[in-house]
């Protein structure tokens, strides 16, 4: 089951616009940064954008279309959303240190090429790149640096974009991370919020475990992870832990390791509601009555 459209104001208070059309998402994102930097260009993110959609939809010369149906193209783009909403929020609250134009286009092109690592090679046949799971960061990094150069980016711009592809691994300790400046730093934290908050606030989030621990399965299979030693060996058993997931877990991150950046998405800043907050947990209350029904 996909998510509905969202490109008009619904109950669940995210942004308008429909993450399934990445043309829609492009004019939102462009719009948030030109309100943000109006003197900026958006020429290299929009060309990066472009290199995203082409890879994920099987129009590059060496990526197969993607094949996952959680970690796919939408996921990116609601990720991509969630992210610049959160620095237009941070920019409006002028809090210091500030973000300037450079380092929110790095921030961006981070968070677009986060999941490029679950991409499969044409030659790969086998499986789907659900295999990649375990290494999908480090992947997401090579294609980084073997692309964003060709567009523009200097050696010092693919240092942060790749420190904060970094933060998104599931091992990343990011308050160890070795940061050159603090803005960069806050940089890893927005875009490891994002990935987070964007998954799990999506409407079907309940809906869509089983998708995400079918990912799992492949590849602890790839990786010959003995079944005793799996993390998740049901998607029963992924459902049923997810509410402590959040609350222990994600929860912790949030506030502590990612700087608790995810205030900035509140609507308006500083004392309105933080929609995405709100959907995660309007989520989370759905999953446990599940679990409590037995579903």
């Amino acid at each position: 089951m996909k998510r509905k459209p969202t490109s008009s104001p619904s109950a669940d208070g995210l942004p308008p616009v429909d993450t399934r059309d990445s043309e829609a998402v492009w004019r939102f994102v462009e719009g948030c940064f030109r309100r943000m930097h109006p003197r900026c260009r958006t020429s290299r993110l929009q060309s990066v954008f472009s290199l995203i959609v082409d890879i994920f939809s099987g129009r590059h010369p060496d990526y197969a279309r993607n094949d996952l149906r959680y970690h796919d193209l939408e996921h990116t783009m609601q990720a991509t959303v969630c992210l610049v909403s959160l620095l237009e929020g941070r920019r409006i609250s002028a809090v210091q240190p500030a973000i300037d134009a450079r380092r929110c286009e790095l921030a961006i092109v981070a968070v677009l090429l986060h999941d490029s690592g679950y991409l499969r090679l044409r030659g790969d046949r086998k499986g789907t790149g659900a295999k990649y799971t375990f290494c999908h960061v480090l992947r997401s990094g090579v294609l980084a640096a073997s692309h964003l150069p060709v567009l523009g980016f200097d050696r010092d711009d693919v240092e942060i974009v790749l420190q904060a592809i970094n933060c998104t691994g599931p091992r990343a300790d990011v308050p160890r991370v070795p940061f050159r400046d603090p803005a960069d730093r806050i940089l890893g934290c927005a875009v490891t919020t994002a990935d987070f908050l964007a998954q799990m606030a999506a409407p079907d989030y309940p809906d869509e475990l089983p998708l995400l621990f079918a990912e799992f399965r492949e590849c602890d299979e790839f990786t010959r992870i003995p079944p005793a030693k799996r993390d998740f060996r049901s998607a029963r058993q992924l459902q049923r832990d997810t509410p402590e997931f959040w609350k222990v877990f994600v929860r912790r991150k949030l506030e502590s390791d990612f700087l608790a950046v995810y205030r900035f998405l509140a609507r308006p800043w500083p004392g309105g509601p933080n929609p995405y907050i709100d959907a995660v947990e309007r989520n989370i209350a759905e999953i446990s009555r599940r679990n409590a029904a037995g579903a």
